[in-house]
């Protein structure tokens, strides 16, 4: 078993929301750029390609495959959230997660991984092992526990919106004041966070999780308001059903439209794309970082 106590790197011990950039173990993120996120889901029921990793080599060769197709960080998630999913063990996710962790890590020593996990259990194993970024799409409310996991070994944490749990948060989302209740939000649990010790803070709106194909639409149009909190921003809108409802039945490859999105968001001010496709994701960077 792999035991890794890397840690990530603090200049100091600013508030986060005054920095320009993150030290996440080798990398210095700039807020002012764009980073690629690979999506690498070890399990059999994901929204997108459950199934297609859920074999222990093909997720490892899947993995090594994004980082060298240029993927700054792989999020590791062994726990379908797609809308209606039931959760699973702590025991189970970990059994997914963490063997893929070490071998990636094994692999690719100074790779940026980072764990997909509302558990504080599955966190405290993953950063043990040499994770260094928990993306809870929770934002730290399923686990009251997580962000003293998150702290104790001096990780960053994405901290996402979502509105009810995976199981019911598509039946009927309604919001009085989607962007101010979003923002509310965000910043209420990034508070937390700072007051718990975390230094490195990524937000994410939760595109998709509580909301409607309207709702996707206005958080990708007003994503500066979010961005405002002062935080870097990451959007997670690949091949969500939203996409597929604007282009219709001309593609079942959401994958260009999804591209396109990622390409707005970054406009708007999105730091980070959680993507399917690294691929497409690195040529919206570098085309954008060009214009």
């Amino acid at each position: 078993m792999r035991s890794d106590n890397r840690k990530i790197s603090n200049k100091s011990e600013r508030n986060p929301i005054k920095q320009s950039s993150y030290i996440i173990g080798d990398k210095e993120f700039y807020f002012d750029r764009t980073y690629i996120m690979g999506i690498l889901n070890v399990t059999p029921d994901s929204f997108s390609d459950g199934g297609l990793y859920f074999n222990r080599k093909d997720a490892i060769k899947h993995g090594l495959d994004m980082l060298n197709s240029g993927a700054d960080i792989i999020d590791i998630g062994g726990e379908s959230t797609r809308p209606g999913s039931e959760g699973v063990s702590a025991f189970e996710e970990m059994n997914r997660v963490i063997p893929v962790l070490e071998e990636i890590l094994d692999k690719v020593p100074d790779a940026v991984i980072s764990v997909d996990t509302t558990k504080s259990k599955v966190a405290a194993e993953a950063l043990k092992r040499g994770a260094l970024i928990i993306n809870d799409i929770s934002g730290g409310t399923f686990d009251r526990e997580l962000m003293n996991i998150v702290k104790e070994y001096q990780a960053a944490m994405i901290i996402m919106h979502i509105k009810g749990t995976p199981k019911n948060m598509q039946n009927n989302p309604d919001y009085t004041d989607l962007i101010g209740n979003i923002c509310s939000f965000l910043k209420k649990q990034t508070d937390k966070a700072v007051v718990s010790g975390i230094r490195k803070i990524i937000v994410d709106p939760g595109i998709g999780f509580g909301k409607t194909s309207e709702h996707n639409l206005t958080i990708l149009k007003e994503l500066n308001k979010i961005k405002d909190i002062g935080y870097p921003v990451m959007i997670g809108a690949s091949r969500k059903s939203f996409i597929q409802k604007m282009i219709g039945d001309i593609s079942e490859d959401r994958d260009v439209a999804s591209a396109v999105v990622n390409a707005i968001a970054v406009k708007n001010g999105a730091t980070f794309l959680r993507t399917h496709n690294v691929n497409y994701g690195l040529q919206v960077s570098r085309l954008l970082q060009n214009l």
